[in-house]
């Protein structure tokens, strides 16, 4: 147990069927009000390990997404009520750093097991003054966690400076990141102050290091080594103090295997290296970044409804939190519908749906609650069910593995909804 009333129980499982709930007679008792007297039912098998809600009032969540039968893998976290569980083989290894109990950190936002121990993590070499290359694909957030890094440090008081290297050439890059003396080389070139110099005391932001170019990356990994640098035009070396967060979407050890990246250089910079993780590994966060998308536009909750978050949660989100929020502006701006049918790849963007899932949305509110739930639901499961089958070339076993749901479960979705080979009925 890593959350709720009873944080820190376990249940080791050998062979059998295991019971957790709030009644005494369970293998695993919790002490937490929101769960049902036996709520979910772990069934360890030869092949790994099942979970499976006893018809419990609250339900059962895994990444966000509530479920009736499961089967879990390592590292799989398990939400029942106020409670989280997580499942971990007893010889895996180190164990898992404890999460912390907050869903913020700084400017970080985040419910889900994944984003909580980013924050202890963050939280335990924000005190260090330990260089950190920060890892993930583009939109997760990594200025916004290199500028979180900087405020929980003791740097804070100083400056917290961004160099963009992006598709800029050596010289271009020579001049932003340590700076030129007034009249340089040709007499008539300005001066500029370097962000190296600029963020004196602080930390500078080196964003996309993967994009350096290869004959000035010796220059670089010169200046982490004895935080030295030299101003175009200038003969003499000037020392500073700075910590160095650097950034890459590309995974730099590929990089370094395809001989676009220099291996000292990746070593130097990644002495302490953090993945942020993209958001479709994190579904059960897309509603509380939503939240928060509305409550900095001065909008209420209300404004997405469950239906529409219900769809936001299943799309893959390839560009991450920065796509979340600039949908949530068209929500805003042009309402719900519009601003779905624009989400690329998404489950009612495609001709040959459009019509049963977007109708359900836009007459909800003429219909009682109950068979509007029901219809809008079932919309929602048949689109999702199919364009997860097309996603995963119609294999059965891969798109439950991608679903994080059973394969005999998703048996059953295909079945109910009369999907064929193709995914269409």
């Amino acid at each position: 147990m890593i959350s709720g009333p009873s944080a820190g129980a376990t249940l080791i499982l050998e062979r059998g069927t295991y019971r957790v709930g709030k009644e005494s007679g369970n293998e695993l008792r919790l002490e937490d009000s929101a769960v049902s007297r036996t709520h979910l039912l772990v069934e360890v098998l030869s092949e790994g390990v099942r979970a499976t809600d006893n018809g419990s009032r609250n339900g059962s969540f895994c990444d966000g997404l509530r479920f009736q039968s499961l089967e879990l893998r390592p590292g799989s976290v398990v939400r029942i009520g106020r409670s989280e569980l997580l499942l971990e083989p007893l010889d895996g290894g180190a164990s898992p750093l404890m999460p912390l109990p907050q869903t913020r950190w700084q400017s970080l936002l985040g419910r889900s097991l994944a984003m909580r121990q980013l924050f202890a993590l963050l939280e335990r070499i924000a005190a260090t003054r330990s260089d950190v290359l920060l890892q993930g694909e583009t939109g997760t957030g990594k200025e916004l966690c290199a500028e979180s890094l900087h405020r929980a440090s003791p740097r804070a008081t100083g400056p917290f400076v961004v160099c963009e290297l992006a598709g800029k050439p050596s010289a271009r890059i020579e001049v932003e990141l340590f700076g030129q003396v007034e009249g340089a080389f040709d007499g008539s070139a300005p001066g500029h102050t370097g962000a190296c110099e600029r963020a004196q005391g602080g930390t500078l932001f080196l964003d996309e290091i993967c994009e350096l170019p290869l004959d000035f990356q010796p220059r670089l990994l010169r200046f982490l080594e004895r935080r030295q640098f030299k101003k175009a035009g200038e003969d003499e070396y000037r020392e500073v103090d700075v910590r160095v967060v650097a950034s890459s979407q590309r995974e730099l050890v590929r990089e370094v295997a395809e001989g676009r990246f220099r291996q000292d250089l990746y070593h130097r910079l990644a002495g302490v290296e953090v993945r942020l993780p993209p958001l479709r590994e994190r579904r059960e966060d897309v509603s509380l970044l939503i939240d928060d998308a509305l409550t900095q536009r001065g909008q209420p909750p209300s404004l997405v409804s469950e239906q529409t978050r219900a769809l936001l949660v299943a799309y893959d989100w390839p560009g991450n939190v920065r796509e979340l929020r600039r949908v949530v502006e068209r929500v805003v701006d042009l309402g719900a519908s519009e601003a779905l049918s624009r989400l690329p790849g998404a489950v009612e963007s495609s001709p040959a749906r459009t019509g049963s899932t977007a109708e359900p949305l836009a007459t909800a509110a003429d219909e009682p609650f109950k068979e509007a739930r029901e219809r809008i639901l079932n919309a929602f499961e048949r689109d999702y069910v199919a364009a997860l089958l097309e996603r995963h070339g119609h294999n059965v076993s891969a798109a439950a593995r991608g679903a994080g749901i059973d394969r005999a479960y998703l048996h059953r979705l295909i079945k109910r909804h009369r999907l064929g080979e193709s995914g269409q009925p």
